[in-house]
């Protein structure tokens, strides 16, 4: 065999592990170097999160193999922003890679608290480092600067990360605020001197690509929420997303000029609240009251604000939907305001719910015309203004699905960018020297987060798991003697299969009938050795027994159980 000779000259890399074809869990990797001696950076960290696939499965994080095979030339983990799609796998997956984390204040706060809830409080300490507003660090081969955007969370960064074989600007999340309520805004004059500074690439967002316009202001937001709000004679309740500090103080502020107490509900919602508060913001804005207090107080006087947009499971909204919240209620003529916008993906967990709350009275409003939700996320007209500041040499649009990378591929190219590529998760592009091309696809993939453990998606356990939601389980005991004869009934117990039409064979009838079919066949004839049961091979039996099962119950339900056999012989 023929050793594949090695690179020796100095290579500009970017990989994407997630993110780049999906919405959620980003992971991108920027390398620098020979190929046998490459150094790598880290651009966020993120998860997304499943609606009950697999079963049990809450969490999602990104395959990181391929990087922590090279953790001893991993740089440093940058954070652009706080949103859990960015930062939310630091947790489960910072032991793996041991390497220093870099972030502004808000976002390594809440960092921190999860750091400390899983147990790494000295490490946050020891590796978490907080970085000012424009601030600047160089990580071995990569000199990066942040640059101030605007989004939907308080502290989003732009990199500039500058490179000798040419400077890279990677976006995070962004829009155009021209008037944030939290933060400055876009630092317009810097994105225009990065342009003329020379940029090779542009990786950028491509939420929104689709939507014409510009995604709006937050400072919008207040009249269309206050006057909604006034014009409600019960409860109200108020859900969006809680990273949204700057909504957070706009629906207080309504909840204040109506003359209502505001509450809130939603583990996510406290926590944000206090990383907030810790960093200097929602300090002027009214005292939340408890939940217990909102019991007692007229229904026209409260104000919920709650986690739960999306439809979460086990998020506040879902569980006031299904009257199950611990401390609060809904009722008939009160009325639940939806100041967001629906996550791909997540469309009929979020119907379901607004029919279970319009089946008890509840009212709702959505959005309208943009009256009560802005978007955090760039739309054509701002992606062209990027783009006019930026002026790349090569466009890689991210922070998509495939359609929304194709649309921005397409945009790029008719403002004139001169290399685009569309890169996957797992595409090794090579941004220098010379063109832009995708040179090699990496392993990538999904870990899930099971408890207290990750797994893999090929993990035996999933996979049953799956067959059991779909098909049920059946057990059979078998007690034989040592001629393989059958001492007593097979005891058949199954769950979640149906158990027949009253003219036909019941589910556990036909399992033991299978049973007593595969002792009788001629395979089972040929484990006897030479007439009598090795111990050895009561698996091949177990097997058997298995298959005939599996069969007959496939024949009549047209499914294919989980089918588990246990075997004495005596």
């Amino acid at each position: 065999m023929v050793k594949k000779k090695q690179k020796s000259i100095d290579e500009l890399i970017f990989l994407p592990l997630g993110g780049a074809g999906e919405i959620g869990m980003n992971l991108n990797l920027y390398g620098f170097g020979p190929e046998h001696d490459r150094r790598w950076l880290m651009v966020d960290l993120g998860v997304t999160f499943t609606r009950g696939e697999p079963p049990g499965i809450d969490v999602i994080t990104p395959d990181i193999s391929f990087i922590e095979e090279k953790r001893d030339d991993l740089m440093g983990l940058v954070l652009t922003h706080g949103h859990e799609d960015h930062i939310g796998a630091v947790p489960y997956l910072w032991s793996h890679l041991k390497c220093p984390v870099y972030a502004t204040s808000f976002t390594a706060s809440l960092v921190k608290g999860k750091l400390v809830r899983e147990g790494f409080e000295e490490e946050a300490a020891e590796y978490l480092h907080v970085l000012p507003l424009k601030g600047s660090l160089n990580l071995g081969p990569f000199d990066i600067e942040l640059v101030t955007l605007t989004h939907s969370i308080a502290e989003p960064n732009g990199l500039l990360i500058r490179t000798p074989l040419g400077n890279i600007f990677h976006t995070g999340d962004w829009k155009i605020d021209p008037d944030p309520l939290i933060g400055e805004a876009i630092d317009e004059d810097a994105l225009g001197k990065i342009g003329v500074s020379g940029i090779r690439a542009l990786i950028c967002d491509s939420t929104n690509v689709f939507e014409e316009g510009v995604a709006g202001s937050e400072a919008q937001i207040f009249n269309g929420l206050y006057d909604l709000v006034k014009s409600c004679t019960g409860r109200v309740a108020v859900t969006t997303f809680a990273s949204n500090i700057a909504r957070l103080g706009t629906i207080a502020e309504v909840a204040k000029a109506c003359d209502r107490h505001i509450v809130l509900a939603g583990r996510s919602m406290h926590r944000m609240v206090e990383a907030a508060r810790q960093n200097g913001f929602l300090t002027n804005v009214p005292k939340f009251i408890e939940e217990h207090e909102a019991r007692t107080l007229p229904p026209e006087t409260v104000l919920i604000l709650c986690t739960g947009s999306q439809g979460e499971p086990r998020a506040a909204l879902m569980r006031l939907a299904e009257d199950k919240h611990p401390s609060l209620r809904l009722e008939e003529g009160d009325t639940v305001i939806f100041s967001s916008r629906s996550i791909p993906g997540n469309e009929v967990d979020i119907s379901d719910m607004k029919n279970m709350l319009v089946e008890r009275g509840i009212d709702i409003i959505t959005n309208r015309g943009g009256e009560i939700h802005v978007s955090g996320h760039p739309c054509r007209d701002e992606l062209t203004h990027m783009y006019s500041w930026i002026k790349p040499q090569v466009a890689i649009p991210v922070h998509g699905e495939a359609r929304h990378l194709a649309e921005h591929a397409r945009l790029a190219q008719s403002l004139q960018v001169p290399e685009v590529i569309t890169a996957r998760n797992g595409d090794m592009v090579h941004l220098a020297p010379d063109k832009a091309h995708i040179t090699d696809q990496v392993p990538y993939g999904r870990i899930y987060v099971d408890g207290d453990l990750l797994v893999s998606d090929g993990d035996p356990a999933l996979h049953a798991r799956r067959t059991l939601a779909n098909a049920g389980v059946v057990f059979v005991a078998l007690v034989l003697n040592k001629k393989g004869q059958l001492i007593e009934e097979p005891d058949v117990h199954a769950l979640g299969l149906p158990d027949g039409e009253s003219d036909e064979l019941p589910v556990r009838d036909m399992a033991r009938q299978a049973a007593r079919e595969a002792l009788a066949s001629q395979g089972f004839k040929k484990v006897l050795s030479p007439d009598r049961i090795d111990e050895r091979q009561t698996g091949r039996i177990k097997d058997l027994v298995r298959r005939y099962i599996r069969q007959a119950i496939q024949d009549y339900w047209g499914k294919k159980p989980l089918i588990e056999v246990s075997l004495v012989i005596v």
